[in-house]
Protein backbone atom coordinates (compact mmCIF):
# COMPACT_ATOMS: atom_id res chain seq x y z
CA UNK A 1 0.00 0.00 0.00
CA UNK A 2 2.82 2.40 0.82
CA UNK A 3 4.38 1.73 -2.56
CA UNK A 4 1.09 2.39 -4.36
CA UNK A 5 0.57 5.62 -2.45
CA UNK A 6 4.11 6.82 -3.12
CA UNK A 7 3.48 6.19 -6.83
CA UNK A 8 0.29 8.26 -6.64
CA UNK A 9 -1.88 5.19 -7.18
CA UNK A 10 -4.12 5.59 -4.14
CA UNK A 11 -7.01 3.70 -5.73
CA UNK A 12 -4.93 0.51 -5.96
CA UNK A 13 -3.90 1.01 -2.34
CA UNK A 14 -7.56 1.22 -1.34
CA UNK A 15 -8.48 -1.90 -3.29
CA UNK A 16 -5.59 -3.75 -1.65
CA UNK A 17 -6.89 -2.71 1.77
CA UNK A 18 -10.28 -4.14 0.82
CA UNK A 19 -8.69 -7.59 0.42
CA UNK A 20 -8.17 -7.69 4.17
CA UNK A 21 -10.80 -9.94 5.84
CA UNK A 22 -11.51 -7.24 8.45
CA UNK A 23 -12.97 -5.02 5.73
CA UNK A 24 -15.85 -7.50 5.39
CA UNK A 25 -16.05 -8.93 8.93
CA UNK A 26 -15.94 -5.53 10.59
CA UNK A 27 -16.29 -2.51 8.30
CA UNK A 28 -19.01 -3.77 5.96
CA UNK A 29 -20.79 -5.80 8.63
CA UNK A 30 -21.17 -2.86 11.03
CA UNK A 31 -22.05 -0.59 8.08
CA UNK A 32 -24.92 -2.86 7.00
CA UNK A 33 -26.17 -4.21 10.35
CA UNK A 34 -28.20 -1.06 11.25
CA UNK A 35 -30.25 -1.50 8.08
CA UNK A 36 -31.53 -4.87 9.30
CA UNK A 37 -33.46 -3.75 12.38
CA UNK A 38 -35.76 -0.96 13.49
CA UNK A 39 -33.40 0.13 16.28
CA UNK A 40 -30.56 0.70 13.77
CA UNK A 41 -28.33 -1.42 16.02
CA UNK A 42 -24.90 -1.89 14.43
CA UNK A 43 -24.22 -4.82 16.76
CA UNK A 44 -27.08 -6.91 15.36
CA UNK A 45 -25.82 -10.50 14.85
CA UNK A 46 -24.84 -11.63 11.37
CA UNK A 47 -27.87 -12.68 9.33
CA UNK A 48 -28.86 -13.36 5.73
CA UNK A 49 -29.52 -9.66 4.98
CA UNK A 50 -26.08 -8.56 6.20
CA UNK A 51 -24.24 -11.50 4.64
CA UNK A 52 -25.94 -10.88 1.28
CA UNK A 53 -24.87 -7.23 1.19
CA UNK A 54 -21.33 -8.23 2.19
CA UNK A 55 -21.25 -10.73 -0.67
CA UNK A 56 -22.63 -8.20 -3.15
CA UNK A 57 -19.87 -5.76 -2.20
CA UNK A 58 -17.13 -8.42 -2.31
CA UNK A 59 -18.15 -9.76 -5.73
CA UNK A 60 -18.76 -6.37 -7.37
CA UNK A 61 -22.39 -7.28 -8.05
CA UNK A 62 -24.51 -4.43 -9.42
CA UNK A 63 -25.62 -2.89 -6.13
CA UNK A 64 -29.10 -2.20 -7.48
CA UNK A 65 -29.67 -5.95 -7.08
CA UNK A 66 -29.87 -5.29 -3.34
CA UNK A 67 -33.55 -4.38 -3.80
CA UNK A 68 -34.59 -6.76 -6.57
CA UNK A 69 -32.21 -9.67 -7.12
CA UNK A 70 -32.81 -13.37 -6.62
CA UNK A 71 -29.62 -13.45 -4.59
CA UNK A 72 -28.46 -14.84 -1.25
CA UNK A 73 -25.09 -15.45 0.37
CA UNK A 74 -24.50 -18.38 2.71
CA UNK A 75 -21.47 -19.99 4.34
CA UNK A 76 -19.38 -22.43 2.31
CA UNK A 77 -20.37 -26.10 2.68
CA UNK A 78 -16.83 -26.92 3.82
CA UNK A 79 -17.41 -24.98 7.05
CA UNK A 80 -19.74 -27.65 8.44
CA UNK A 81 -22.32 -25.09 9.56
CA UNK A 82 -25.94 -25.75 10.49
CA UNK A 83 -27.84 -25.60 7.19
CA UNK A 84 -29.62 -22.42 6.15
CA UNK A 85 -33.09 -22.44 7.66
CA UNK A 86 -36.22 -20.47 6.87
CA UNK A 87 -37.13 -20.52 10.57
CA UNK A 88 -33.92 -19.64 12.43
CA UNK A 89 -30.64 -17.73 12.14
CA UNK A 90 -28.40 -20.56 13.35
CA UNK A 91 -26.43 -20.78 10.10
CA UNK A 92 -25.19 -17.20 10.40
CA UNK A 93 -24.77 -17.23 14.17
CA UNK A 94 -22.41 -20.18 13.78
CA UNK A 95 -20.29 -18.15 11.36
CA UNK A 96 -20.18 -15.26 13.79
CA UNK A 97 -19.38 -17.48 16.77
CA UNK A 98 -16.40 -19.00 14.92
CA UNK A 99 -15.25 -15.63 13.52
CA UNK A 100 -15.50 -17.03 10.00
CA UNK A 101 -13.56 -15.13 7.33
CA UNK A 102 -16.50 -13.79 5.31
CA UNK A 103 -14.25 -12.64 2.48
CA UNK A 104 -13.10 -16.22 1.89
CA UNK A 105 -16.14 -18.24 2.89
CA UNK A 106 -19.34 -16.61 1.66
CA UNK A 107 -20.91 -18.42 -1.29
CA UNK A 108 -23.43 -16.91 -3.68
CA UNK A 109 -26.70 -18.73 -4.29
CA UNK A 110 -30.32 -17.75 -4.95
CA UNK A 111 -33.24 -17.26 -2.62
CA UNK A 112 -35.48 -19.28 -4.92
CA UNK A 113 -33.17 -22.31 -4.69
CA UNK A 114 -32.50 -21.99 -0.96
CA UNK A 115 -35.71 -20.71 0.62
CA UNK A 116 -38.31 -21.93 -1.87
CA UNK A 117 -39.55 -18.42 -2.61
CA UNK A 118 -40.66 -18.13 -6.25
CA UNK A 119 -37.99 -16.35 -8.30
CA UNK A 120 -40.39 -13.60 -9.34
CA UNK A 121 -41.21 -12.95 -5.67
CA UNK A 122 -37.58 -12.37 -4.65
CA UNK A 123 -36.55 -8.77 -4.06
CA UNK A 124 -32.99 -8.71 -2.82
CA UNK A 125 -32.58 -8.02 0.89
CA UNK A 126 -36.25 -7.10 1.28
CA UNK A 127 -37.17 -10.78 1.00
CA UNK A 128 -34.47 -12.14 3.29
CA UNK A 129 -35.56 -13.76 6.54
CA UNK A 130 -33.89 -11.02 8.61
CA UNK A 131 -35.75 -8.25 6.80
CA UNK A 132 -39.04 -10.13 7.11
CA UNK A 133 -38.52 -10.59 10.86
CA UNK A 134 -37.76 -6.91 11.30
CA UNK A 135 -40.24 -5.30 8.94
CA UNK A 136 -42.99 -7.78 7.88
CA UNK A 137 -43.62 -8.94 11.47
CA UNK A 138 -47.09 -7.79 12.60
CA UNK A 139 -48.23 -4.37 11.40
CA UNK A 140 -49.40 -3.58 7.89
CA UNK A 141 -46.14 -4.05 5.88
CA UNK A 142 -45.73 -0.30 5.67
CA UNK A 143 -42.68 -0.71 7.93
CA UNK A 144 -40.86 -2.59 5.17
CA UNK A 145 -41.41 0.32 2.81
CA UNK A 146 -40.53 2.99 5.36
CA UNK A 147 -37.28 1.38 6.47
CA UNK A 148 -36.31 0.58 2.88
CA UNK A 149 -36.81 4.26 2.15
CA UNK A 150 -34.60 5.26 5.09
CA UNK A 151 -31.88 2.68 4.49
CA UNK A 152 -31.67 2.83 0.71
CA UNK A 153 -33.04 6.25 -0.25
CA UNK A 154 -31.69 8.14 2.80
CA UNK A 155 -34.99 9.78 3.67
CA UNK A 156 -37.82 9.11 6.09
CA UNK A 157 -41.41 9.74 5.05
CA UNK A 158 -41.27 13.35 6.21
CA UNK A 159 -38.66 13.96 3.54
CA UNK A 160 -41.04 12.92 0.77
CA UNK A 161 -44.25 14.31 2.27
CA UNK A 162 -46.54 15.71 -0.43
CA UNK A 163 -50.17 16.66 0.20
CA UNK A 164 -50.81 17.26 -3.52
CA UNK A 165 -50.98 13.57 -4.46
CA UNK A 166 -54.38 11.88 -4.87
CA UNK A 167 -55.50 9.97 -1.75
CA UNK A 168 -57.40 7.30 -3.70
CA UNK A 169 -55.07 4.41 -2.71
CA UNK A 170 -54.99 5.10 1.04
CA UNK A 171 -56.24 2.00 2.86
CA UNK A 172 -59.27 1.69 5.10
CA UNK A 173 -57.25 1.54 8.32
CA UNK A 174 -56.28 5.23 8.08
CA UNK A 175 -58.90 7.41 9.73
CA UNK A 176 -60.08 10.32 7.60
CA UNK A 177 -60.89 12.26 10.75
CA UNK A 178 -58.27 11.44 13.41
CA UNK A 179 -59.34 12.82 16.77
CA UNK A 180 -62.50 14.06 15.10
CA UNK A 181 -60.60 16.61 12.99
CA UNK A 182 -60.55 15.90 9.24
CA UNK A 183 -58.01 18.69 8.74
CA UNK A 184 -55.35 16.44 10.28
CA UNK A 185 -55.96 13.87 7.57
CA UNK A 186 -55.90 16.34 4.68
CA UNK A 187 -52.91 18.35 5.92
CA UNK A 188 -50.82 15.62 7.52
CA UNK A 189 -51.79 11.97 6.93
CA UNK A 190 -52.30 12.44 3.19
CA UNK A 191 -48.78 13.78 2.76
CA UNK A 192 -47.22 10.37 3.48
CA UNK A 193 -49.95 7.79 2.88
CA UNK A 194 -50.94 9.05 -0.59
CA UNK A 195 -47.51 8.09 -1.91
CA UNK A 196 -46.58 5.27 0.47
CA UNK A 197 -49.71 3.12 0.26
CA UNK A 198 -49.67 2.69 -3.55
CA UNK A 199 -46.00 1.60 -3.34
CA UNK A 200 -46.35 -0.59 -0.23
CA UNK A 201 -49.09 -2.51 -2.03
CA UNK A 202 -46.18 -4.37 -3.68
CA UNK A 203 -45.83 -6.32 -0.38
CA UNK A 204 -49.47 -7.47 -0.29
CA UNK A 205 -48.62 -11.19 -0.48
CA UNK A 206 -45.88 -11.22 2.19
CA UNK A 207 -46.00 -11.86 5.93
CA UNK A 208 -43.79 -13.06 8.77
CA UNK A 209 -45.36 -16.03 10.51
CA UNK A 210 -44.45 -16.98 14.07
CA UNK A 211 -45.94 -18.44 17.24
CA UNK A 212 -47.15 -15.37 19.13
CA UNK A 213 -47.70 -17.25 22.39
CA UNK A 214 -44.56 -19.39 22.58
CA UNK A 215 -42.19 -17.26 20.52
CA UNK A 216 -43.31 -13.65 21.01
CA UNK A 217 -40.13 -12.18 19.54
CA UNK A 218 -40.45 -14.29 16.40
CA UNK A 219 -37.00 -15.86 16.71
CA UNK A 220 -38.27 -19.06 15.08
CA UNK A 221 -40.61 -17.44 12.60
CA UNK A 222 -40.38 -17.48 8.81
CA UNK A 223 -41.16 -15.36 5.78
CA UNK A 224 -44.49 -16.43 4.30
CA UNK A 225 -45.57 -15.62 0.75
CA UNK A 226 -48.91 -16.36 -0.88
CA UNK A 227 -47.92 -17.79 -4.25
CA UNK A 228 -50.23 -18.37 -7.19
CA UNK A 229 -53.11 -20.57 -6.08
CA UNK A 230 -52.79 -19.78 -2.37
CA UNK A 231 -55.66 -17.94 -0.72
CA UNK A 232 -55.87 -16.06 2.56
CA UNK A 233 -58.91 -17.22 4.54
CA UNK A 234 -59.88 -13.64 5.48
CA UNK A 235 -59.35 -11.76 2.22
CA UNK A 236 -60.34 -14.61 -0.10
CA UNK A 237 -57.38 -13.75 -2.30
CA UNK A 238 -53.57 -13.86 -2.21
CA UNK A 239 -53.57 -10.60 -0.22
CA UNK A 240 -52.52 -11.05 3.42
CA UNK A 241 -55.08 -10.41 6.16
CA UNK A 242 -52.98 -7.55 7.55
CA UNK A 243 -53.97 -5.43 4.54
CA UNK A 244 -57.58 -5.47 5.81
CA UNK A 245 -57.07 -4.81 9.53
CA UNK A 246 -59.03 -1.92 11.09
CA UNK A 247 -61.14 -1.72 7.96
CA UNK A 248 -63.91 0.04 9.87
CA UNK A 249 -61.76 3.11 10.44
CA UNK A 250 -62.94 4.28 7.03
CA UNK A 251 -64.95 1.68 5.13
CA UNK A 252 -64.82 3.73 1.93
CA UNK A 253 -61.04 3.59 1.84
CA UNK A 254 -58.99 1.58 -0.62
CA UNK A 255 -59.35 -2.22 -0.50
CA UNK A 256 -56.21 -4.07 -1.59
CA UNK A 257 -57.07 -6.77 -4.14
CA UNK A 258 -53.59 -7.64 -5.47
CA UNK A 259 -49.93 -6.60 -5.34
CA UNK A 260 -50.04 -3.99 -8.10
CA UNK A 261 -48.20 -0.79 -7.25
CA UNK A 262 -47.90 2.71 -8.65
CA UNK A 263 -45.39 5.45 -7.96
CA UNK A 264 -47.40 8.64 -7.40
CA UNK A 265 -44.15 10.41 -6.51
CA UNK A 266 -43.04 10.49 -10.13
CA UNK A 267 -45.03 13.72 -10.28
CA UNK A 268 -44.95 16.66 -7.91
CA UNK A 269 -41.95 17.68 -5.80
CA UNK A 270 -40.64 14.10 -5.49
CA UNK A 271 -39.98 14.08 -9.21
CA UNK A 272 -36.62 15.41 -8.05
CA UNK A 273 -35.68 12.00 -6.67
CA UNK A 274 -34.67 11.23 -10.23
CA UNK A 275 -36.87 8.32 -11.29
CA UNK A 276 -35.67 6.32 -14.28
CA UNK A 277 -37.29 7.12 -17.61
CA UNK A 278 -36.59 3.52 -18.66
CA UNK A 279 -39.20 2.27 -16.17
CA UNK A 280 -42.95 2.81 -16.26
CA UNK A 281 -43.52 3.71 -12.61
CA UNK A 282 -45.95 0.86 -12.00
CA UNK A 283 -45.95 -2.91 -11.80
CA UNK A 284 -46.70 -5.93 -9.66
CA UNK A 285 -44.83 -7.21 -6.64
CA UNK A 286 -41.78 -6.32 -4.59
CA UNK A 287 -39.19 -7.12 -7.26
CA UNK A 288 -40.35 -4.51 -9.76
CA UNK A 289 -41.01 -1.98 -7.00
CA UNK A 290 -37.45 -2.53 -5.76
CA UNK A 291 -36.19 -1.88 -9.27
CA UNK A 292 -38.14 1.38 -9.31
CA UNK A 293 -36.39 2.57 -6.15
CA UNK A 294 -32.93 1.26 -7.02
CA UNK A 295 -32.85 2.87 -10.46
CA UNK A 296 -33.51 6.35 -9.08
CA UNK A 297 -30.79 8.95 -8.76
CA UNK A 298 -31.65 9.25 -5.08
CA UNK A 299 -30.74 5.60 -4.51
CA UNK A 300 -27.28 6.12 -6.00
CA UNK A 301 -26.75 9.37 -4.11
CA UNK A 302 -27.79 7.67 -0.88
CA UNK A 303 -25.28 4.84 -1.29
CA UNK A 304 -22.31 7.10 -1.99
CA UNK A 305 -23.27 9.44 0.85
CA UNK A 306 -23.38 6.54 3.30
CA UNK A 307 -19.97 5.34 2.12
CA UNK A 308 -18.57 8.87 2.43
CA UNK A 309 -19.75 9.06 6.03
CA UNK A 310 -18.40 5.59 6.82
CA UNK A 311 -14.94 6.22 5.38
CA UNK A 312 -14.49 9.89 6.24
CA UNK A 313 -16.12 9.53 9.67
CA UNK A 314 -18.17 12.68 9.11
CA UNK A 315 -21.06 14.00 7.07
CA UNK A 316 -20.50 16.11 3.93
CA UNK A 317 -19.94 19.66 5.16
CA UNK A 318 -19.34 22.11 2.34
CA UNK A 319 -19.53 22.67 -1.40
CA UNK A 320 -16.30 20.75 -1.97
CA UNK A 321 -17.76 17.71 -0.21
CA UNK A 322 -21.01 18.00 -2.14
CA UNK A 323 -19.09 18.19 -5.40
CA UNK A 324 -17.24 15.03 -4.38
CA UNK A 325 -20.51 13.24 -3.60
CA UNK A 326 -21.82 14.18 -7.05
CA UNK A 327 -18.63 12.91 -8.72
CA UNK A 328 -18.76 9.66 -6.74
CA UNK A 329 -22.38 9.18 -7.76
CA UNK A 330 -21.46 9.55 -11.43
CA UNK A 331 -18.54 7.13 -11.07
CA UNK A 332 -20.74 4.68 -9.16
CA UNK A 333 -23.17 4.47 -12.08
CA UNK A 334 -20.34 4.30 -14.63
CA UNK A 335 -18.76 1.35 -12.78
CA UNK A 336 -21.94 -0.71 -13.05
CA UNK A 337 -22.89 0.19 -9.47
CA UNK A 338 -19.89 -1.57 -7.92
CA UNK A 339 -19.68 -0.55 -4.29
CA UNK A 340 -15.94 -1.13 -3.78
CA UNK A 341 -15.19 1.62 -6.28
CA UNK A 342 -17.16 4.02 -4.08
CA UNK A 343 -15.15 3.04 -1.00
CA UNK A 344 -11.93 3.55 -2.95
CA UNK A 345 -13.00 7.00 -4.15
CA UNK A 346 -14.02 8.05 -0.66
CA UNK A 347 -10.76 6.81 0.83
CA UNK A 348 -8.75 8.75 -1.74
CA UNK A 349 -10.73 11.92 -1.08
CA UNK A 350 -10.51 11.75 2.71
CA UNK A 351 -6.96 10.46 3.04
CA UNK A 352 -4.91 12.39 5.53
CA UNK A 353 -7.87 13.83 7.42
Amino acid sequence: MQSYIEDGNTESAAFLAMENPAFYNVTIKTWVAPWTNEAFDKFEPLNDYTATVIGIVRDDVDFREVLSGDILYVGAPSLGLPPYSNSNNDHYLAMEDTVTDLHANLVRTTQSATTGLPADATAGVMTTRAAAKAFFKDGTNRAMFRFTLMNHMCTDLEGVADITRAPDRIRQDVSRSPGGDSRLFHNNCVSCHSGMDPLAQAFAYYNYQYDVDNDPDGERGALQYNAQGQTDSVTGSRVQEKYRINGNNFIHGFVTLDDSWDNYWRNGPNFNLGWSNALSGSGNGAKSMGQELANSQQFAKCQVTKVFEEVCLRKPQDSEDRTQISAMQTQFAASGYQMKSVFANAANYCKGE
